[in-house]
């Protein structure tokens, strides 16, 4: 794939996250726990017990610089990206997910985070970029383990 259809992915994928916001307040998403929804900005606070469902947008990311920072190998916990690897600003370092309707049984580590204007969402590591691409933006459930 050339770098110009990349990009153009890249840029299109952006502008199609932005669209609708830009002019209006941003309300803080929120995250369907068994029967009862949690503001995102308290999340953390929030009684998410081992074994519930939350309803999340997932996305992907890739270990370029332009993606990520200075050390795109390196998570914020200090490991090494690998699969299994996930990104996640509004859970704890080390909680381990799944996203059963994606990945099926595949297990997940929150070990790294996300600029703070995605503190409603998870991001999923991918080796390279057209993986990341092709897995695009998905509304699904993930499970605290």
């Amino acid at each position: 794939m050339s770098k110009y259809l990349i990009s153009a992915l890249l840029l299109l994928g952006l502008v199609s996250l932005k669209t609708g916001v830009a002019g209006s307040e941003v309300e803080s998403p929120k995250y369907l726990v068994d029967s009862t929804v949690y503001d995102s900005s308290l999340i953390n606070n929030s009684p998410i017990e081992h074994g519930k469902f939350i309803e999340t947008v997932v996305t992907a990311y890739s270990s370029r610089i332009s993606e990520t920072d200075s050390t795109p190998f390196i998570t914020a916990a200090g490991t090494k990206v690998r699969s299994g690897v996930v990104a996640a600003n509004w859970l704890p370092l080390g909680t381990k997910i799944k996203i059963p309707e994606v990945f099926g049984d595949k297990v997940f580590t929150v070990e790294d985070r996300m600029h703070k204007r995605n503190n409603n969402k998870l991001d999923v590591w991918f080796p390279n970029t057209e993986e990341a691409l092709r897995f695009g933006v998905q509304k699904t459930q993930i499970e605290i383990l």
